[in-house]
């Protein structure tokens, strides 16, 4: 399949920039793949389509104040970081602008929001570059970079989101982050998980809903489009990923039982049928990395259904949405599309802090 077959017109102003006045109030989109049919709802109408004893699976990796901002040691010259990935403690890849002064032995000092409070003095130096033109990274002057990220790095809003000041607001902080975030580790937020409030988590428990959770660290490639001519050629990125021993078991139990799995967001999608493809149509609890990349035609082993965001043109997520819209066939792709043109048309909200669809 050609890249450009999953391209589509958005109007620029669907684009949401800020998220639903509360979590659970943004719509929903329910997409019923057998018949194509559509219905229109709020986001809390979700519980009208969980059963009990269904297994709803979602991600709770936390993001990081990823972004980071310092000067060359020798010249005073400015550099903008955004963190990548972590190798091991105190050593990250990272996108560097401008990244021609980034050569290998440079010296960063960061810089912290408060210059005039007493801060430890962290020294980022560049050890390596990759073929993409990321920079290694190895901090001194703390444990753990991680511990200081409060003070010295900014949240990694997605850049279709603008907003006037540098620095995210405090609402932000707080709305794009899941209500059940607890692992430190992703660049960008699990998006499907940011309309869940503790009190609709709660209400779906109380209908019998078993709700367990995968962690998936969402790298900044999950969001990039797809610049291969065709899907065939596309390397896709690696994130890495665990998984619970209570989670395994759930899924385990229940495929075995005929009860429904159901992830929330595209990320928890690749972990399950990553770990599946891994060992023959089971869950295994354990840590790995998965470069996984689902598209048309693809069949899935364990999701059922699936509730995600409204993605990016030519983007790995959109592909994997129309894998799931018809698992083993090409079809998918046209009852995406047309789905999306529907919520176009009905205006909804897109990307991050956009509305949810539910593929049943």
């Amino acid at each position: 399949m050609r890249t450009a077959d999953f391209d589509f017109i958005l109007p620029p102003e669907l684009i949401a920039q800020h998220p639903a006045t509360r979590r659970d109030t943004s719509r929903l989109l329910v997409l019923h793949r057998a018949s194509g049919n559509l219905e229109h709802k709020k986001f809390r109408a979700v519980l009208d389509y969980l059963s009990a004893g269904d297994l709803l699976i979602l991600n709770n990796s936390r993001v990081i104040n990823a972004r980071l901002r310092g000067t060359n040691e020798k010249t005073g010259g400015a550099f903008e970081m955004l963190l990548l990935e972590e190798n091991s403690p105190n050593d990250w890849w990272a996108m560097i602008k401008p990244g021609k002064r980034a050569r290998l032995g440079t010296q960063i000092r960061l810089t912290p929001h408060a210059p005039r409070q007493t801060h430890a003095e962290i020294i980022a130096a560049v050890i390596d570059t990759n073929v993409e033109g990321h920079r290694r990274l190895r901090f001194s002057g703390t444990e753990n970079i991680l511990t200081n990220l409060d003070a010295f790095g900014e949240l990694p809003l997605p850049p279709y989101i603008e907003r006037e000041l540098e620095n995210p607001s405090a609402s932000d902080q707080e709305r794009y982050q899941t209500v059940f975030a607890q692992p430190a580790g992703s660049v960008a937020a699990p998006t499907a998980g940011l309309h869940f409030t503790e009190e609709l988590l709660a209400e779906i428990r109380a209908r019998g809903v078993e709700i367990h959770f995968v962690t998936l660290h969402v790298g900044l490639g999950t969001f990039a489009p797809v610049k291969a001519e065709t899907l065939a050629e596309h390397v896709m990125h690696e994130e890495s990923y665990e998984v619970s021993e209570a989670t395994a078991q759930a899924v385990n139990t229940a495929k075995s039982a005929g009860r429904r799995v159901i992830a929330v967001g595209t990320t928890s999608v690749r972990v399950l049928e990553s770990v599946a493809a891994q060992h023959d149509g089971k869950m295994v609890s354990g840590r790995g990395r998965t470069k996984i990349f689902i598209y048309p035609p693809r069949e899935f082993q364990i999701v059922d259904a699936l509730l995600t965001n409204f993605h990016l043109p030519c983007s790995t997520l959109l592909m994997l949405a129309s894998a799931f819209a018809s698992p083993g066939a090409l079809r998918g792709r046209e009852t995406i599309l047309a789905a999306y043109a529907a919520a176009i048309r009905e205006r909804y909200r897109f990307f991050s802090y956009g509305d949810a669809m539910l593929l049943l």
